[in-house]
């Protein structure tokens, strides 16, 4: 399994973080991306990458952090060994303390274009903001990457789709109130689909209540392929593909040992 979202570098798991990580391919779980929301919560995506051979990271602001935005930073670390996108970054108009949504979106546009400079994938987060988000993906043509936790409607998933993009599902799509999940992902292709945990948030169905982590993908395994009509394994392999493709298609390193250029983030 792939879990390509789960944020482990999260206070959630202080208490036993390293021992749910080494236990996870003894799970099935065989590969994770940790994308950072903070400049600290991206080092110790990096930090974690580097210490489990199944992690990997990636490094970006989340919009409710997007005033310690510090592009140098940023693109440093993005440079760094196993970092594999940028993200977790996007646009988030849920909550009212969140950040102007000016500041937002000019951070993410930074954001992407460093993403298109150093030619990384981008893992974005859209609540609430579908029509912003996609106005600002469709500014950067050469941008591809996966949004996820998909919230957004038939509509926009099939423009995303048109622009190269890949959707994620993860617990949600287990909870009673997704009633426009099905129809989602009916127009999604196999081929475009991921599964995240978003560790620690999230958790399926019928473990609502406890702390998420990868050992519970298989129940967005099962609801998925009961809508595709396939297997749970038949998912299982074909997300495990398409994990891989978006984040792994270079051996780790080839991007980040090769010289810094300046990104237009900067």
């Amino acid at each position: 399994l792939f879990d390509t979202h789960a944020h482990y570098d999260d206070e959630a798991f202080d208490p036993d973080r390293r021992k749910v990580l080494a236990g996870l391919p003894q799970k099935g779980v065989g590969l994770v991306v940790d994308p950072g929301c903070t400049l600290t919560s991206s080092e110790k995506a990096v930090a974690l990458a580097a210490e489990f051979p199944h992690v990997y990271a990636a490094v970006g602001l989340h919009p409710e952090n997007c005033h310690d935005f510090q592009p140098e930073q940023i693109e440093h670390l993005a440079q760094r060994e196993k970092v594999v996108a940028i993200g977790e970054v996007g646009l988030d108009y849920y909550w009212e303390e969140n950040p102007p949504r000016a500041l937002q979106q000019e951070v993410l546009r930074r954001q992407l274009a460093l993403a298109e400079e150093l030619k990384l994938p981008v893992i974005f987060h859209d609540r609430e903001a579908h029509g912003d988000s996609l106005a600002i993906v469709r500014e950067f043509p050469a941008v591809r990457g996966v949004f996820h936790c998909f919230s957004g409607s038939v509509e926009m998933a099939e423009e995303l789709l048109k622009l190269g993009w890949m959707l994620s599902f993860n617990g949600a799509i287990t909870f009673k109130n997704a009633r426009k999940a099905p129809e989602v992902i009916a127009a999604v292709p196999l081929e475009r689909m991921m599964v995240e945990t978003d560790a620690p948030y999230l958790t399926p169905v019928p473990f609502r209540g406890k702390r998420n982590d990868s050992r519970y993908l298989p129940q967005v395994f099962i609801t998925l392929a009961q809508w595709k009509g396939l297997s749970p394994e038949e998912m299982a392999q074909i997300t495990w593909e398409n994990g891989k493709r978006l984040f792994l298609r270079y051996p780790a390193g080839v991007k980040t040992n090769q010289p810094a250029r300046r990104s237009r983030a900067g």
